[in-house]
């Protein structure tokens, strides 16, 4: 039924439960995880202080991606420990929905698991939330995550 399972991650207390549940069906139904994080872009001027900051053998290590890469990976040692065959990250520039949106359908994904925040109230009629966005525009079915 659900062979690949999308869900994206900021390091928030709702993304960890959505990607807690995305875990734990990935490892019961044997299906591929796939976890996106979306980052914007750094200043060039940023990136130049900090790197003057770090040894310069440790300066390869801050780019645009560096706090992106490290969250994902921490979710993708947590899902290989909770026992998921298979594992993939995606760190992608830009908006966060449209991350989960593109990995999704370049992956041919069967699932894409988001939390419910930001959805309640007349919000989520004007910002357009992620869980939102997704939900109206997901190339495969959308698990909605009650997180609040």
């Amino acid at each position: 039924m659900f062979g690949s399972i999308v869900v994206g991650t900021d390091g928030s207390e709702t993304a960890k439960t959505a990607v807690r549940y995305a875990i734990d069906l990935a490892r019961q139904l044997s299906a591929r995880l796939q976890v996106v994080s979306a980052y914007e872009p750094v200043p060039d001027s940023r990136l130049r202080n900090e790197k003057v900051e770090v040894p310069k053998d440790l300066q390869w290590m801050v780019n645009p991606r560096e706090d992106v890469l490290i969250l994902l990976e921490e979710a993708a040692d947590e899902a290989r420990t909770a026992g998921v065959p298979s594992v993939e990250t995606f760190a992608r520039q830009g908006d966060a929905a449209d991350a989960i949106l593109d990995v999704a359908e370049e992956q041919r994904s069967d699932l894409i698991v988001v939390g419910n925040k930001g959805m309640t109230g007349a919000k989520r009629f004007l910002l357009g939330s992620v869980p939102n966005k997704v939900s109206h525009h997901a190339p495969c079915s959308v698990l909605v995550v009650r997180t609040t």
